[in-house]
């Protein structure tokens, strides 16, 4: 093990941390759409920016993607993604309830990842009493390249991170988006200390 790694119980410690973030941006969605929202168990595991790239088009040929930044004290920062698939991204504006010609399709997508998005890391942010601030949510071009390219030259550059996913599905519309969070290497160590923290205090 690695000074990145987490142990045992810093894992079940973050994972219990965003499963109720993950609950609570459901509801949010949910009661935006009047609908009921699924979700899976989250996954959390290391890897490369470069197999991240490799990953998402490999899991969805085509897919539309939407980025923001995330900053909080103590060192806590990432990336979170919301990774559409074209098929959903084309009938967003009808699940949304949005009239023809109201918002583009990009401006949709970006409505809907900043809901599931701040709502997420608020709640997060809340749970370990911190604070964050967050970059504009910005749509990326599709394309494997762009995209990795993309991945390559976040702000904070690194070649290792934790990534968590989350799948929302809304099964009444035959919807479902991915949340990907995005942790740098060099944040890993920031958050490790708030989680042992977190599990002295129990």
């Amino acid at each position: 093990m690695t000074a990145f790694n987490l142990n045992e119980d810093q894992q079940d410690c973050l994972q219990e941390l965003i499963n109720v973030a993950m609950g609570q941006a459901s509801d949010q969605l949910a009661r935006y759409l009047d609908t009921f929202v699924h979700l899976r168990v989250p996954s959390i595991e290391q890897v490369s920016t470069t197999s991240l790239s490799n990953s998402l088009n490999q899991e969805q040929q085509s897919v539309a993607v939407v980025s923001q930044g995330f900053l909080g004290y103590e060192g806590i920062r990432g990336e979170a993604l919301l990774v559409y698939q074209h098929k959903d991204s084309d009938c967003i504006g009808n699940i949304l309830g949005y009239e023809p010609d109201e918002l583009s399709v990009e401006e949709q997508l970006i409505d809907l990842s900043s809901i599931l998005t701040t709502t997420f890391l608020n709640v997060f942010a809340l749970q370990i009493d911190n604070q964050m601030s967050y970059n504009a949510p910005r749509l990326l071009s599709s394309g494997q390249d762009a995209l990795a390219v993309y991945l390559q030259q976040l702000s904070f550059n690194c070649d290792m991170a934790l990534k968590v996913k989350i799948t929302y599905q809304v099964t009444d519309y035959s919807f479902n988006c991915d949340m990907i969070l995005l942790i740098p290497e060099s944040a890993i160590t920031n958050i490790k200390a708030v989680i042992d923290r977190i599990l002295a205090d129990y």
